[in-house]
């Protein structure tokens, strides 16, 4: 018997497809009815866990709306919105945003995985190779870690910038999703050597140069990765999404997962709705990041703590977390997750909310979010066919 959660989940996802890909939601409020290239890509991956052949197509025509659409440069668009005959492409907002590039990546050849369509590969490899070509330039020093602006990814109202785990990580899957096709020594040696910066500069006690070596002593890096560091330091907040993928990446020793995992089921344990929040804990007006996180809004502030990236918890975010949990087989602690994922998605009347209040557990952000549903079809998929993405 099919689960009602992901009946609603799926008609989410049928409602927010276009004749140009996955809209953000399916409210017309602000730029959210347009394709973006984060929330695009993984509405994308929970197609292709439901199977749904309607779906899937919808994944098709966000990656060649994004690849029309590429800059000159090799930049890949924020967000793309249609109306007609008019196109309106933003590749950032207050700052460029370095995930986008990323996910076109993995979002190509997880389609072309799971279609078994080297073509399409092929197809788009003139706008992957720009993509690598950009990353290898926003190193800046060439010492393998991509170098990302504040207000460069999916956290754009956030404080992280600099060396951001999370991007560095998102790198790493796009390189093993495209080497799985193209097979090259040079990317096989490139994912080691991002890896290996990736362990000495995140993880605890690693032997090898540090990028700051004074910094890196001074944060004390115990239970799980800092967000990101920079030349005035580190960021240690937790950074639930990005320790999701260090962990999917087989990133860091068995027992660092281990105190990862523990530091995760502590947290959610602490939390009213059993569901972690994207980065903990919040910054606070006591807080020295305080100035730093009040002014980083184009329109208007929205990161009070508790709330969006400022210790909210979004269900797209926990569906992260829940593969990550199954690909540790730790299949129960998964559905015990999702049915949490699900009773958020399910507020009033399933609205899908964007995220929510940590602490009162009041929705925020925009509802009918079309990644808020994608959870729910990901991780429900995984857990019940055994569907795994390509790592």
């Amino acid at each position: 018997m099919i689960d009602f959660n992901y009946i609603k989940a799926i008609e989410l996802l049928q409602e927010c497809s276009s004749n140009e890909g996955f809209l953000a939601s399916s409210q017309n409020i602000s730029n959210y009815k347009s394709v973006w290239a984060r929330d695009g890509v993984i509405c994308g991956l929970a197609a292709l866990a439901s199977g749904d052949i309607t779906l899937i197509d919808t994944f098709r025509k966000t990656l060649e709306t994004l690849a029309k659409n590429q800059h000159s440069n090799g930049t890949i668009p924020s967000n793309v919105i249609t109306n007609g005959d008019s196109i309106e492409v933003s590749y950032g907002g207050l700052a460029g945003r370095v995930d986008a590039v990323t996910w076109f990546i993995i979002g190509i050849c997880q389609y072309a995985y799971y279609k078994k369509d080297l073509a399409f590969v092929a197809k788009h490899n003139l706008a992957i190779q720009k993509c690598l070509k950009l990353l290898d330039a926003w190193e800046f020093n060439n010492k393998h870690l991509v170098y990302v602006p504040l207000s460069g990814n999916w956290a754009d109202e956030y404080i992280t910038d600099g060396y951001v785990l999370y991007d560095q990580l998102l790198r790493v899957w796009a390189l093993k999703s495209y080497n799985h096709f193209a097979n090259e020594d040079e990317i096989t040696n490139k994912i080691e050597n991002i890896t290996k910066q990736i362990e000495i500069n995140f993880t605890p006690n690693s032997a090898g140069e540090k990028y700051h070596k004074k910094a890196y002593e001074e944060v004390n890096i115990q239970d799980f990765m800092p967000c990101s560091f920079s030349p005035a330091g580190y960021k240690s907040q937790f950074d639930a999404f990005a320790n999701s993928l260090a962990i999917m990446l087989t990133i860091g020793n068995e027992k660092f997962h281990d105190s990862i995992l523990k530091h995760f089921e502590t947290l959610k344990n602490q939390m009213p709705l059993q569901l972690i929040p994207a980065f903990w804990p919040p910054i606070k007006e006591s807080d020295l990041d305080w100035n730093l996180i009040k002014n980083n809004c184009k329109y208007e502030f929205r990161n009070f703590p508790y709330e969006f990236h400022n210790g909210g918890s979004w269900s797209m975010v926990n569906g992260f977390y829940g593969l990550a949990l199954l690909s540790k087989q730790k299949k129960e602690e998964a559905q015990i997750l999702l049915n949490n994922i699900n009773n958020a998605n399910s507020v009033d009347n399933f609205s899908f909310y964007e995220n929510f209040n940590s602490k009162t557990k009041k929705p925020n952000g925009i509802p009918f979010c079309a990644w808020s549903g994608a959870a729910t079809v990901m991780l429900h998929q995984s857990i019940n066919t055994n569907f795994k993405f390509l790592f």
